[in-house]
């Protein structure tokens, strides 16, 4: 099983990002958890990595107003800490050029359906949930996917369904795919460790 170093960006929670702290803190994935960039200072995902121990640094427009200069900033963070992947868990911001080329085959995000449905610009959190149940679907899921410069287009990596309920409501139906998000992203992880999957 090959290590794997990683680097994250998120905006908000990051819970995703501490189902995978927690695999590699008790040995079900050997990674090593390497940094944290968040475009929000005050966002949870911060606050994990401190605890963590893991480097953590805020660059936004607010650190950064030239789009092209954050871009720059981000890269070279990243290749200091000499990430192998990216995992995108709960960023709401697009990469920039410099970063997507450096990185191609390397960038991983995951989304709350079994895209391509329900994907696209303003296709996050609640709002896939909505859509699924406006839909009538009895099924929806998770996918883990590369990251391509478009919103959720990237090639899938893998997926797996979430059963929706018939008295599902969009709290109910976000809490059990976000369960199951935490898990699946770390099984495809330990799988990609593993070289049962090749990405890139």
């Amino acid at each position: 099983m090959n290590q794997l170093r990683l680097g994250f960006m998120s905006s908000h929670g990051g819970s995703n990002m501490q189902a995978i702290l927690d695999a590699a803190s008790d040995g079900r994935l050997n990674a090593l958890p390497a940094v944290l960039i968040s475009n929000n200072s005050t966002s949870t995902a911060m606050e994990r990595a401190r605890q963590y121990g893991m480097p953590a640094y805020h660059y936004s427009s607010v650190t950064h107003q030239e789009p092209e200069t954050l871009d720059r900033q981000i890269l070279q963070t990243l290749k200091k800490h000499e990430i192998d992947y990216l995992l995108l868990v709960g960023y709401m911001k697009r990469l920039g050029p410099a970063t997507l080329d450096a990185y191609a085959g390397r960038i991983i995000n995951i989304h709350p359906s079994l895209l391509p449905k329900y994907g696209g610009h303003g296709m996050y959190g609640r709002y896939v949930h909505e859509a699924v149940l406006r839909s009538g679907d009895r099924e929806t899921g998770v996918t883990v996917h590369l990251v391509d410069g478009k919103y959720d287009t990237g090639a899938i990596i893998s997926q797996c369904t979430v059963k929706v309920e018939e008295d599902d409501t969009v709290d109910s139906l976000s809490a059990r795919v976000l369960e199951r998000e935490h898990e699946f992203l770390v099984e495809t992880l330990i799988r990609i460790a593993n070289q049962e999957i090749t990405v890139g």
